[in-house]
């Protein structure tokens, strides 16, 4: 059993939770996520890393209450366990396997968006430790929704806060925020952005007439995390691909995002689920080996 030893409701509806998984957070590094299950017969909820302590045994994730499964989570308590807590899945960041010494002649951008500002911060605090420093955008609908704010300052080089309502940071979308640095003067080698499906969209539409590389994770459309599912199949430079087993991240200007995102609302329904599978045949799975 994994036992939650922090749990802390950053705004009204986010939590964070740091739990006991010291096989977890061993082999853990940015990028990954893990599938978690309040009890044998819970839905399993993929989530990215936000954090992991190989020392004390920890990993750290934060998920937002939206649905059945993430709201049953929500009311656990400190002391209570989840019954399966597996990982780490996925590849890590793309960051983490360059050489350190090339990371450090690169600037490099984050862009996040609300709960996107979780899965960040590991990569943003993993390049700090090596010697790196990242700029940082992370963008909220108000200031009531403003997440992990000090702890990005601690590591980041730059960080930039916007709200879509001015209520707090610069005023405006992540975009505008990438639009005035780069009137500024600011240039960059390469972008990061993770968020919701229609943030990284825009951002990748405005980074590639910048001639800006950018990398986006996919994981906002993972559901069973393995791929058995169907629901994050994606395709990227003309290529089927499974966001969960070939990523979480992808060269963001690759991928077709409005194909995704009807995927994401037709999948929200059993009607809708039916269609892909009969739609997509051998294509619709990709943990099973695309049902060869």
């Amino acid at each position: 059993m994994y036992e939650i030893l922090k749990k802390k409701e950053l705004v009204p509806g986010i939590i964070l939770m740091v739990v006991r998984a010291p096989r977890v957070a061993k082999n853990a590094l940015p990028g990954q996520f893990v599938i978690v299950r309040t009890d044998e017969w819970a839905e399993r909820i993929p989530l990215t890393i936000c954090d992991y302590d190989s020392k004390e045994g920890t990993i750290t994730i934060v998920f937002a209450a939206i649905g059945e499964g993430t709201y049953i989570m929500s009311k656990l308590n400190e002391g209570d366990c989840f019954h399966d807590f597996t990982g780490p899945l996925g590849r890590p960041s793309d960051l983490t396997l360059e050489n350190v010494e090339d990371l450090k002649s690169k600037k490099i951008l984050f862009v996040a968006g609300g709960v996107g500002t979780a899965p960040v911060y590991p990569q943003v605090k993993w390049l700090n430790e090596h010697g790196v420093k990242a700029d940082v955008i992370i963008g909220f609908k108000n200031k009531d929704l403003v997440i992990l704010e000090d702890e990005l300052k601690e590591v980041s080089g730059n960080l930039y806060v916007t709200t879509d309502d001015g209520s707090y940071g610069r005023s405006g979308m992540v975009t505008k925020v990438i639009a005035d640095l780069y009137e500024e003067g600011r240039k960059y080698d390469v972008c990061v952005a993770i968020g919701p499906m229609i943030m990284m969209k825009f951002v990748c539409k405005q980074t590639k007439e910048l001639n800006l590389p950018t990398v986006v994770s996919l994981n906002p459309i993972m559901v069973d995390g393995t791929g058995m599912c169907g629901a994050c199949r994606v395709t990227v430079g003309g290529e089927v691909k499974f966001a969960c087993v070939d990523g979480p991240e992808f060269d963001g200007h690759l991928v077709d995002f409005d194909q995704a995102m009807q995927r994401q609302t037709l999948y929200r329904t059993v009607e809708g689920k039916k269609y892909l599978e009969a739609k997509e045949g051998k294509t619709h799975h990709g943990g099973c080996g695309n049902c060869q």
